[in-house]
């Protein structure tokens, strides 16, 4: 891993080449990685890669032009800023284009590097895969195989420097376990993921992720359809951030600038239950998406999307916000070869109270809901209309009553939304970065037999 001063210097000196009238923007990226996948005992994949990247955008005469590069080669470097002035010649005007400018909110320290994960070495990374199929296999007779066991590991460095005096540098590591089992009884096959993140090995909860898949895939054994009804839905926190972040997904600049989010014109009202508190926290540091500052340098902050089921706002880059005419939320999400553009970083929903056990005694006759199929394809985005196929248990009187598979439920995001009944205390950090706990939903269409 390099010293601060390179790439960040690297960064600050293609930006300060900017001519008169003209503004640049330079992200830059090095990245090392490794992804092991274990099958039948033995080491099915082993991927090791160093990857650099360089991205450079140009805004001139209000017109944008961006290039990139896959290297950080001096002559390529001088190219790929060469290209992107000269794509700034032939793009559309637009008046709200430009690099971000200092804002004087100061960064929220947050420390993302540990050590321990570059040094650890590639026999103890295949060990753990290796170790992770074989503690699944063992786990529960109902087994019978596990299709993919894996380990994936990624650290590294960027930077990002303007012409208008934006510099910042930052470092972070991540690993993970993950495992997916093959439960069967007879004929009938179910498949069950479980997974485990940190920033370093000794933060995986290698027991957990096994515990998670045998349990994923056994409890649906035996699943079928149910009736057609009215019902209740419980959203398992993975389950709960998917929903949700679709929703965190229309709050941000490009839909709204463009009309496309049923939330655009609903600020300050109340598009949700009061036991929805809903926040964007890149600074929180038990989030994998923590960060101290977004892909155009500035500071990362707290963001507040839903107050008690009220709309606060929105998450703005800095040329989504001067089309509101607003100043950036700090929001600006990339990699070294995109273009920024606002996004969700480390999304998170308040908790409620109540445990797991305490919301499946309360509601009788639910649906926890352990899977969604078609979710991106059923859910419509601009108009909210929400259909997707479910599976989980049934469940009642705090006890599971029957797996079920193959019943799709119908509603909008703007319904479900106000449906929410209430909000667990079992918050959970997912490997996305999002930090969810339970959810339910009072009733929903479901359809079935």
């Amino acid at each position: 891993m390099s010293s601060r001063p390179e790439l960040l210097d690297l960064a600050t000196r293609i930006a300060s080449s900017a001519a008169e009238g003209e503004q640049v923007e330079v992200c830059v990226a090095r990245r090392s990685s490794t992804a092991v996948r274990a099958y039948d005992g033995a080491v099915e994949s082993f991927t090791s890669a160093d990857t650099f990247g360089i991205g450079v955008r140009v805004v001139s005469d209000h017109r944008v032009g961006f290039a990139s590069a896959g290297t950080l080669d001096e002559g390529v470097v001088a190219e790929v800023l060469a290209d992107a002035r000269d794509n700034a010649r032939f793009a559309e005007p637009d008046e709200h284009a430009g690099v971000a400018e200092p804002d004087g909110v100061a960064p929220v320290p947050v420390d993302l590097w540990r050590p321990a994960l570059p040094a650890y070495g590639a026999a103890d990374k295949i060990e753990r895969a290796i170790a992770l199929e074989r503690a699944v296999r063992a786990a529960d007779p109902r087994i019978a195989g596990v299709r993919v066991a894996a380990w994936g590991d990624s650290f590294g460095e960027s930077a990002v420097a303007t012409s208008t005096g934006i510099a910042q540098w930052s470092r972070a590591t991540g690993c993970h376990l993950s495992v997916q089992a093959l439960a069967r009884d007879g004929a009938e096959t179910q498949t069950g993921v479980g997974s485990t993140v940190g920033r370093e090995p000794d933060e995986l909860d290698f027991d957990e992720a096994v515990a998670d898949a045998v349990d994923r895939a056994t409890r649906l054994l035996g699943a079928t359809k149910i009736s057609t009804r009215r019902i209740a839905l419980i959203l398992e926190p993975r389950m709960a951030a998917s929903v949700i972040g679709i929703v965190a997904g229309t709050l941000c600049g490009e839909p709204v600038t463009k009309g496309r989010s049923p939330f655009a014109d609903r600020e300050g009202d109340a598009i949700a239950a009061p036991v929805l508190t809903l926040v964007d926290d890149p600074t929180d540091h038990r989030s994998l998406g923590a960060e101290s500052h977004d892909g155009e340098g500035l500071a990362t902050r707290r963001n507040v999307l839903l107050d008690a089921g009220r709309l606060q706002g929105f998450l703005l880059d800095s040329t989504t916000g001067r089309r509101l005419g607003r100043a950036s939320t700090g929001s600006a999400v990339r990699s070294a070869r995109s273009m920024p553009g606002a996004g969700v970083q480390a999304l998170a929903l308040e908790p409620g109270d109540g445990s797991w056990d305490d919301l499946l005694a309360r509601y009788d006759g639910a649906l926890v809901v352990q899977a969604m199929t078609g979710l991106h394809s059923g859910v419509n985005p601009v108009s909210g209309d929400f259909s997707v196929g479910v599976e989980g248990m049934l469940v009642g009187g705090g006890e599971a009553l029957q797996p079920v598979r193959e019943v799709t439920v119908a509603s909008t995001l703007q319904r479900l939304l106000l449906d929410v009944v209430a909000v667990g205390a079992d918050l959970e950090w997912l490997p996305s970065g999002d930090g969810f706990p339970t959810v339910v939903v009072g009733e929903v269409s479901l359809s079935g037999n």
